[in-house]
């Protein structure tokens, strides 16, 4: 019989699995974060778990905030829980699973006022964000600040009344600014080229629609830390509650699953302080771009191309996908000659080594990370992913069919039907403008690439062009096995 997860109960959760060394009691809140999902709770959430385990930082607990339909959610599951969650490691070899207890609180999206309240307390000193690639308001061909967005538009208007993130984060800085009260530290989580540089141009770009002065204070005062965050943790369904019951022994009823391995590299720039997060194991550096690029090329760049044609061909799980010989193969061939070619070098690590360590995360077939969720938002994730390495190519006149062969495939994809002529469900949050073109480039595949805030200037480019028609037309004339085999074969 499972046992309910809550904090009565973390005394009868079963021998073997990990719980909280320390005691709620001891926590006092030190960190805000928007976006409680899943790779939050396996990722920041581990290594302030971690940390406090150890006895340290106890101040540096976590509040949770949110402004979406989903963060309302998330709350009502986990409130029952106190807050707690069940963290599952699942490798080929080992499964274990903790229970976290960092979260102290869960402010209602509903509920802005007490929201800027606790961003206002002196307490507060960093404000963290998992909100996903897409939901920085920012331009996907030029990562520009978007000023105007809808939401941004009304925050702007509205400033006593924000509605996004930004709003948000900037109204509590506003009034700790207006009180003499030192600015947080706005640190991003995202999986975002730069995303420290990226959340300043959103903040301080709202800020500038407002006041000038508080702008250029925003720039000047407030810290924003670039980091690159890697865990593969995929979405909860059913099959993780019902292992988390079985196999564990706890009715969770938002268990988060994912790999043992993880990293977290972040530029050591935390005015207010910081807790240790070292002694958990993150790395701080005083420049996080190589890490970057390495890892949003190599192993996001690497779930895009697998992810499609694993979608074409009905593949479920991503380590299926890596099972299948052709998309195995077209993993390794257009990461070999095409990506890590032009990574730049990373200190104290051998590229090459790190894609293959990639490839064998990929194929864990005990995750069960699906290729629906690595599919799932390509119109952000590609002009982040893959764009950028198809535009370096160009600039060194380095052969790009690869890469065109993976935009092809995504451009199939949205098409909304597989090999098999089963429906693929919308899966972007501009599917309806992404499935009309995808249909058009059927018969023109120009089309596609008059999207010029996925593609920017790569999509003039005439060798691109050239390739990615050639690709298009070869995917739909004999179907992805012959074009995978074709490719691998020229």
């Amino acid at each position: 019989m499972a046992v309910a997860l809550s904090l009565k109960t973390l005394p009868d959760l079963p021998k073997g699995v990990g719980r909280p060394h320390y005691a709620r009691s001891s926590l006092s809140p030190g960190i805000v974060h928007f976006g409680v999902g899943n790779f939050h709770r396996a990722h920041l959430a581990i290594y302030l778990d971690d940390l406090f385990n150890h006895g340290l930082d106890h101040d540096w607990a976590i509040i949770g905030a949110g402004i979406l339909p989903f963060d309302e959610q998330m709350r009502a599951t986990l409130e029952p829980q106190d807050w707690l969650t069940t963290v599952v490691e699942q490798d080929a070899a080992m499964s274990a699973a903790r229970v976290t207890g960092v979260m102290v609180d869960f402010i209602p999206p509903t509920d802005r006022q007490r929201l800027l309240k606790t961003l206002v307390d002196p307490k507060i000193r960093i404000v963290s964000l998992t909100i996903t690639e897409g939901g920085y308001l920012i331009d996907p061909a030029t990562q520009k600040f978007d000023p105007n967005h809808s939401a941004i538009r009304h925050d702007a208007a509205n400033p006593d009344d924000p509605t996004s993130v930004f709003g948000l984060i900037l109204a509590g800085l506003r009034q700790r600014r207006e009180r003499g009260i030192p600015p947080y530290t706005v640190m991003s989580c995202d999986n975002v080229p730069h995303n420290g540089v990226v959340t300043r141009n959103a903040v301080a770009g709202l800020a500038r629609l407002m006041d000038s002065d508080l702008a250029d204070w925003v720039e000047e005062k407030v810290a924003f830390p670039n980091a690159m965050v890697d865990r593969i943790t995929p979405a909860t369904s059913d099959r993780e509650r019902r292992i988390t019951a079985e196999t564990f022994g706890i009715r969770d009823h938002w268990p988060v699953f994912c790999e043992s391995f993880k990293q977290w590299v972040v530029e050591d720039h935390f005015p207010l302080g910081r807790p240790r997060w070292e002694r958990a194991g993150a790395q701080f550096v005083p420049d996080v771009t190589p890490y970057e690029n390495m890892k949003i090329r190599i192993l996001n760049g690497g779930h895009a191309v697998i992810a499609y044609p694993g979608g074409l061909l009905d593949v479920h799980f991503v380590h299926e996908a890596m099972a299948h010989p052709l998309i195995n193969a077209f993993l390794d061939r257009v990461e070999r000659t095409e990506i890590i070619p032009i990574v730049p070098p990373v200190p104290n690590t051998n590229l090459a080594d790190y894609y293959v360590q990639t490839a064998e995360r990929f194929a864990n077939p005990a995750i069960g990370d699906t290729v629906r969720r690595l599919c799932l938002d390509g119109s952000n994730r590609q002009p982040k992913f893959i764009v950028p390495s198809i535009a370096d190519r160009l600039k060194k006149n380095l052969p790009i069919a690869g890469l065109a062969l993976e935009s092809a495939l995504w451009c199939r994809y949205c098409y909304g039907v597989s090999e098999s002529g089963a429906v693929i469900a919308a899966n972007d949050p501009n599917w309806d403008r992404l499935s009309a073109l995808a249909k058009q480039a059927r018969d023109d595949p120009g089309a596609w690439l008059t999207m010029k805030d996925i593609y920017g200037d790569v999509a003039e480019n005439k060798r691109f062009r050239t390739a990615f028609t050639t690709a298009l037309q070869a995917l739909w004339r004999d179907g992805t096995v012959k074009t995978l085999t074709a490719y691998l074969n020229s």
